[in-house]
């Protein structure tokens, strides 16, 4: 329940109960009317201290002109009530000075009556009385006021450790991208110059080479294109900002569904990019998917692929990659399924390749870094 609904229910069943008790007029509803004004507009002035207590005075001036004993009632027990209350919020939230000031003039208040002859409290009543709530809040004061000391503390020590860990992680960003970019640049400098320095010399002896020779060199400039090609892409990935997990997955395999003009429908399986696995196998992934869809389009001729990613139970990641058969033939492992089967199986993974149902499938699955270290 919000603060002022409980201050709206404990001040209405006390000034309820205030004004059965006495004789009600339309002075009394409006004494009260503007009681709760005050009080309720006393919230809007937290921040100012001088005003926010003139204000609650001024709510205990009209809580006594409104429920002034008459002869020959007996004082009315509930006015008491209402000054702890008003009390009570000046300690919440202003300085201990201004609500002792406060307390002061509610208990000349409360005395009043007495001093002028009207039925009322004994003096050593309203002075037990005061002394003892008094007492009450002063405990409660220091209670609140060390409880926010150590609020504060801990919050102010969270926020540290918050901004401390964002510091150290973006240190680590840019320590990795800056390495990246190192890279980048040796294989730039390096394999980039000595790429292009070969296509010349290439270039060079195929003008001078017979016919034959001549096509056999323009094979070999082709493929040392390819990969300068090749080289020039990895450096530009190098240097772009990575995304980590199945994320860089997905977005390696997008690049290569566009560049090769592919149809991949992604399943992405609960768990799956959650699954913690290390750079190493994330490669692995990658590097054999990419080789499933090359197998594929260099047999199969065909541009339509299913692939899906699941961690079944948390603990193994699994991928698979699906193609559509025109007919089912017999097939061997070449040169590059035996490498995918060996790059998964350095990683303590497993690879099945079948084919059945006119679909040739290629699955593959992962031990999870943190279940095999755990």
């Amino acid at each position: 329940m919000p603060s002022y609904w409980l201050w709206l229910t404990i001040l209405g069943i006390s000034w309820t109960a205030a004004l059965i008790h006495t004789a009600i007029t339309p002075q009394h509803v409006l004494g009260a009317a503007a009681f709760f004004a005050l009080f309720f507009i006393s919230a809007l002035y937290k921040r100012r201290e001088t005003i926010f207590t003139m204000i609650l005075a001024s709510a205990a001036i009209f809580t006594t002109l409104t429920l002034w004993p008459q002869p020959p009632s007996d004082p009315n027990p509930y006015t008491l009530f209402i000054y702890t209350l008003i009390w009570g919020k000046a300690v919440l939230h202003v300085h201990k000075w201004y609500a002792g000031g406060l307390g002061v003039l509610l208990f000349g208040a409360a005395l009043a009556p007495t001093m002028l002859g009207y039925p009322s409290f004994s003096s050593v009543f309203l002075i037990l009385y005061f002394s003892m709530v008094g007492l009450g809040f002063i405990a409660f004061y220091h209670y609140y006021n060390s409880h926010k000391e150590v609020t504060a503390r801990n919050e102010a020590l969270l926020s540290e450790y918050r901004k401390v860990k964002r510091q150290v992680a973006q240190s680590e960003h840019l320590a990795r991208q800056e390495e990246r970019t190192q890279i980048a640049r040796d294989i730039h400098d390096s394999v980039g110059h000595k790429l292009t320095a070969l296509l010349m010399q290439i270039e060079v002896l195929r003008l001078k080479a017979d016919e034959k020779t001549a096509s056999d060199l323009l094979k070999l400039k082709q493929l040392a294109k390819e990969s300068l090609e090749e080289t020039r892409s990895a450096v530009k990935t190098l240097k772009q900002d990575e995304v980590g997990g199945i994320s860089a997955i997905i977005n390696l395999i997008r690049k290569l569904e566009a560049e090769n003009f592919l149809r991949i429908q992604f399943s992405l399986k609960p768990g799956a990019f959650s699954a913690s696995l290390s750079n190493e196998q994330m490669i692995t992934v990658y590097r054999a998917v990419q080789e499933a869809l090359t197998n594929m389009m260099r047999h199969s001729g065909g541009r339509e692929v299913k692939i899906t990613f699941e961690a079944p139970a948390g603990e193994v990641f699994r991928f698979e990659v699906t193609n559509p058969l025109k007919e089912e033939t017999p097939y061997t492992e070449g040169f590059g399924l035996k490498s995918m089967r060996e790059r998964v199986e350095n990683v303590s993974g497993q690879l099945e390749i079948y084919q059945g149902n006119r679909q040739f499938v290629v699955r593959g699955t992962l031990p999870i870094q943190d279940r095999k270290e755990g």
